[in-house]
């Protein structure tokens, strides 16, 4: 996304939220601006909550900005992509930063996450290993009966958490349908905005298949009080899924 375009974007977000996280599927640390995107949200007093996979993890530093209220380093991912590879260097990189925030940021909130419980392609048989080797890093002890059902976090040190979910699929209008009736937190805690300036209704729409309005052609408010965008909302309080894209999507299944 274009620095000023994302100025943009963070200039009206900024009215409706204190809150914002800077990827819908890709990973904020690729971007070359990203030290100028953390101090324009800043500026706007807007709190980070950054999400990435730590694979680029390069200049740890820059996760220490201000803005940064909670990062999240999804592990699960490096099985997902580099399954033949031994983790141990790309683990070391995380907690090498985990050590430097309990020193120079201690409030800030670290979650490593394992979004691959009930994988069908088997990802979570790697997970011991992250277990092994943050218990040695960190001289701590990992249940490993911890019900994840019922609760999704155990916090280990400091405010350091393990975040636990089930695999899911991306949701997308080539899949079967799974059902009409459901409800979702689109649209009523959370929207997403796409790298051209598309605001789609919730995380998950990474294609834009549910586009509501162009932030490059018109307001964000009229956006989300859009006739599209109130239907959406209006269905979810129905428990109806008024659009094909939410009729596919496994996550309405969690709630």
């Amino acid at each position: 996304m274009p620095i000023e375009l994302f100025k943009k974007i963070i200039s009206e977000v900024s009215q409706v939220t204190k809150l914002i996280a800077l990827h819908l599927m890709g990973d904020p640390m690729v971007h070359p601006h990203l030290l100028e995107m953390l101090e324009i949200c800043q500026t706007q007093n807007l709190k980070v909550f950054f999400v990435t996979n730590g694979v680029l993890l390069k200049n740890p530093e820059i996760l220490l900005h201000p803005a940064i209220q909670q990062v999240s380093f999804s592990l699960h991912s490096f099985t997902d992509n580099f399954p033949w590879k031994d983790p141990s260097a790309y683990l070391n990189k995380i907690f090498d930063f985990t050590e430097m925030a309990f020193r120079k940021r201690p409030t800030m909130f670290i979650n490593y996450r394992l979004w691959n419980l009930k994988s069908r392609s088997g990802n979570e048989a790697l997970n011991p290993t992250f277990y092994q080797a943050i218990e040695e890093r960190f001289h701590i002890s990992i249940p490993r009966d911890f019900d994840s059902s019922s609760q999704k976090n155990l916090k280990l040190k400091n405010y350091l958490s393990l975040h636990y979910d089930t695999e899911f699929v991306w949701p997308a209008l080539e899949l079967p349908v799974i059902g009409e009736t459901g409800t979702c937190y689109g649209l009523r805690s959370h929207f997403g905005v796409l790298v051209d300036g598309t605001v789609v209704p919730c995380c998950l729409d990474k294609e834009g298949m549910i586009p509501l309005g162009k932030l490059t052609l018109d307001p964000l408010k009229k956006i989300l009080s859009s006739s599209k965008a109130k239907a959406i909302v209006e269905g979810f309080q129905r428990h109806r899924l008024v659009e094909d894209l939410c009729q596919r999507c496994q996550y309405i299944e969690r709630f």
